[in-house]
Order: C-alpha cells, then sequence, then structure tokens
C-alpha cells in the first residue's frame, strides 16, 4: 500500500483584492462652495441676474437699472445603505480577513464607483449644460472634439484655471495615441496624458461613465449597485467641469459596526452603511459643464 502523508497547508492573510479604482469625483467635494443641509433636506440658494452699464447723464445722472433675484432649490433625493453579517466562526477560520477586509473593499469598489456613476449621470442629464452633437469619436477626431469643447467654455467666459478633464478609458487612448512625442535619446517613453490644455486629465472607466443610470433597489441579498440605463442610457466620450459649476453633498454618510457580543441578532459582525446625497449643478453655471457622448 503506497504511503500516503496530506501536506500541511498554511493560510497567509493576503488579499486577493479586486481591480478597482477609488472615488473620481471626490476632488470635487472640497472644491464646491459648502452648503449646509442641516435640519433638512432642501436649501435655498440665492442667485441673481444683474443687469449692465448705462449711459451716465450730466442732467439725469445714473441711468437706473434692475437686479433680477431668486432662490435656486436643491432638494435632496438619493438614499442608499447595505448591512452585511459575517459569523464570528467564518471571520475567526479566515484569519480575521472576511471582516479585516469587508469593509475597505465594500467602500472601494461598490460604494465609490456608484457614487462616481450617479454625479456624471446627473451632470450629463442636467437642463441648459453645454451638449456636442453625440458622436463616436475617432483618432482623427478626437482632437477637434476637445478643441470645440474648450472653444465653448470659452465663449461663456467659464475660467480656463481649474477645469478638469474626465475621459473615458477609449477616448484616453485615442488622445493619448494621437498627441506627438519627440524623443532624443530617452531610453524610456512615457505616453500618458495627465495634464492636456491646462486641464488635469483623469480616465473614467467606461463602466462609471454613463448619461443615464439605474440605481437598483437591492430587494435581494445578491442584487443591488447601479447599471446603464436600458435603450436610453449613453456612454459619454467626456466632460469637461470647473468644481465651482457643480455642488456634492453628503448630508449623513455613516458606517456602524457591532462587534458579535453587541450583535443582538446572530453571532457575528454586523456592518451596516448608509449615505443620504445628491449632486447638482448651479443654474447660473450650467456652462461650467460640458458634455461629449457617443450617439
Amino acid at each position: 500500500m503506497a504511503q500516503s502523508i496530506a501536506l500541511a497547508q498554511k493560510f497567509q492573510p493576503i488579499l486577493d483584492e479586486i481591480y478597482k479604482r477609488e472615488s473620481l469625483t471626490a476632488r470635487l467635494d472640497a472644491l464646491t462652495k459648502p452648503v449646509n443641509f442641516a435640519g433638512a433636506n432642501v436649501v435655498k440658494v440665492f442667485k441673481t441676474d444683474p443687469i449692465g452699464l448705462g449711459n451716465y447723464s450730466r442732467s439725469s445722472g445714473y441711468p437706473k437699472g434692475q437686479i433680477t433675484a431668486a432662490w435656486e432649490t436643491l432638494t435632496l433625493e438619493i438614499e442608499r445603505g447595505r448591512a452585511f453579517t459575517i459569523d464570528r466562526m467564518d471571520d475567526e477560520e479566515t484569519l480575521g480577513m472576511a471582516f479585516g477586509t469587508l469593509v475597505s473593499e465594500f467602500m472601494r469598489t461598490e460604494v465609490a464607483p456608484e457614487l462616481d456613476a450617479y454625479r456624471f449621470s446627473k451632470y450629463a442629464s442636467w437642463a441648459g449644460i453645454n451638449a456636442a452633437t453625440p458622436a463616436t469619436l475617432t483618432s482623427d477626431t478626437i482632437l477637434t472634439a476637445l478643441d470645440a469643447a474648450k472653444l465653448e467654455l470659452d465663449k461663456d467666459e467659464v475660467p480656463r484655471e481649474g477645469r478638469i478633464l474626465y475621459i473615458s478609458d477609449s477616448c484616453l487612448s485615442l488622445l493619448e495615441g494621437k498627441v506627438s512625442r519627440f524623443l532624443a535619446n530617452e531610453s524610456a517613453v512615457d505616453r500618458s496624458v495627465t495634464r492636456f490644455d491646462g486641464m488635469d486629465v483623469i480616465m473614467v472607466p467606461q463602466t462609471r461613465f454613463y448619461k443615464g443610470i439605474t440605481l437598483d433597489a437591492g430587494s435581494t441579498e445578491d442584487a443591488g449597485g447601479y447599471s446603464k440605463t436600458a435603450s436610453t442610457g449613453k456612454d459619454i466620450n467626456f466632460m469637461i467641469i470647473h468644481p465651482t459649476a457643480v455642488l456634492q453633498v453628503a448630508k449623513h454618510d455613516a458606517l456602524k459596526v457591532f462587534s458579535p457580543d453587541e450583535n443582538q441578532t446572530t453571532d457575528g459582525w454586523l456592518v451596516q452603511y448608509r449615505i443620504y446625497h445628491d449632486a447638482f449643478v448651479y443654474a447660473n453655471k450650467v456652462a461650467g459643464v460640458y458634455l461629449h457622448n457617443k450617439a
């Protein structure tokens, strides 16, 4: 009888994580004008539209003018959440990896992409923004489309400083292939485009870059997240956003963790996450958002 010895197995606490970028719109949070939603889900923002100069008369003096003023209403609408339970023994028998990695991976691979997708879709669908004729871009048309976008923003006097170019993965590849490089004796070649005509360039995976998304209600344990809206959703090629034109707010963003001893339902770790948020484009600054989506 042949000898059979089972070899010992050693489990190392090394995480096989999903390739996923973190939030791409987070940089707009600190740059937007602060609005306090405390105690309410609606905030009124005062917007004005004064009239221009007129001729001064030495006999009658100053020409009369008027200032149009109105209250702009911003209402939070999106409330999302999820709860997870990790059995005490499951966590122990995975060397603490089950609970130890759940929260960070959940925030990175699920929450951040959904926030990005919702915000991009909201901005792209906002009435009055600058929007080009939908088209599928090629290496021969990508630069022309970007030049047209910059010209449109310039015409509307959107400040050049601070503009951010959000561009899809495929369109960034076209742009990087189109920009010429002249090499001398360099042994390393870097064709990445991180700034373009004074704008920071941020690549957005197409999977979170849509005009029109549907948020899954998550009514079952294996359903949730978001998807491009069937039949009406459009892929976005690129967007140029000036941070002062948009507002991103999370009134409530809470993560609660209960240990197995605190959890009154099961003998396991309980993780609960809830976010109450929304995104807006200011009525007087719609020109600060430029959209180019696929046909």
